[in-house]
């Protein structure tokens, strides 16, 4: 595929996705609310702009992979109580047609559809395209990305999912991909109590943990947190792949959608309360497999690390 990419965030996720693009040989523009945050990219190679207003400006695909739903309605949109609020300094405003844009920030379906119907309007095609795998995923580039949008589109596009993943599918129109993580978020979050309940069960029977794991992980209870995030549990290592404040975004846009279709979440109701509890305790910041703390807190259990 030709053409330029403009890329807008850059931080767990984002740089590594970025620095694979640059590594595939793709013309890269950046930005980020902190230019330190691009350092690495700018020597690598990737151009800086001062505005997403540049990056829609000087691009041809322009990629969002942000925070929240309220990032990329201001950034996509410029719907913001501030001077993006006029929509002057938004990307789409400063697109002149033919642009493609692509929001891989896990985010609200129903946004994914407006901003496909407003870009739409300016000739502008929109894609979501919200990925899994964590920073692993992220760095190795193995990323699952979920799509929704055009036939047409997301195959002329394969050669950047190509770079940043290695697993894309198409799920249906504006929208599905978000549905489709929402999906994987209800998955995750009912499996991460799972683990963390495993684990503290092997503790408090005596077991070796990590002899436990060497058994389970290749077994019918495996699974990519299980061997990704429970080593990182046992060494005390709580340092974010994943922040456990977005984890809850993720979760509680997951809980509105299933509760408008009337589609039980117990299990995903039980997730958020936990990291909510760390979230509260000044926690928001750690990576997901900080949930064993809340859990072993909660159990009046000490979680005994590696």
């Amino acid at each position: 595929m030709e053409g330029s990419i403009g890329w807008i965030g850059t931080g767990v996720m984002g740089q590594s996705m970025c620095s694979n693009l640059l590594t595939a040989g793709f013309s890269l523009a950046v930005h980020s609310r902190t230019k330190s945050k691009a350092e690495l990219l700018i020597e690598q190679g990737a151009r800086w702009c001062d505005t997403p207003a540049e990056i829609a400006e000087q691009s041809d695909v322009i990629v969002t992979m942000l925070g929240y739903p309220s990032d990329v309605r201001e950034i996509v949109l410029g719907d913001a109580k501030s001077e993006a609020g006029s929509g002057k300094a938004s990307v789409l405003a400063h697109c002149s047609g033919g642009e493609v844009l692509i929001d891989m920030t896990t985010s609200e379906p129903a946004l994914a559809i407006e901003i496909a119907e407003k870009a739409s309007r300016r000739g502008v095609i929109s894609m979501d395209a919200p990925v899994s795998g964590g920073d692993v995923g992220a760095r190795n580039g193995t990323l699952s990305i979920m799509i929704g949008g055009d036939v047409a589109t997301a195959e002329r596009l394969e050669p950047i999912w190509d770079a940043l993943g290695s697993k894309w599918v198409l799920q249906g129109g504006p929208g599905a991909g978000q549905h489709t993580k929402m999906v994987n978020q209800i998955l995750i979050a009912s499996g991460m109590l799972g683990i963390c309940e495993a684990l503290l069960y092997a503790q408090e029977a005596g077991l070796d943990a990590e002899t436990v794991l060497e058994s389970v992980s290749s077994g019918a209870a495996g699974s990519w947190s299980l061997s990704n995030l429970a080593p990182r549990m046992l060494a005390g290592n709580f340092d974010p792949g994943f922040y456990i404040e977005h984890f809850i975004k993720d979760m509680s846009i997951a809980q509105s959608e299933a509760k408008a279709m009337s589609s039980p979440t117990p299990g995903l109701s039980l997730a958020i309360e936990r990291y909510q509890m760390l979230a509260r305790e000044g926690h928001g910041r750690l990576g997901t497999q900080a949930l064993i703390l809340a859990m072993a807190k909660e159990a009046g259990l000490e979680w005994r690390k590696e």
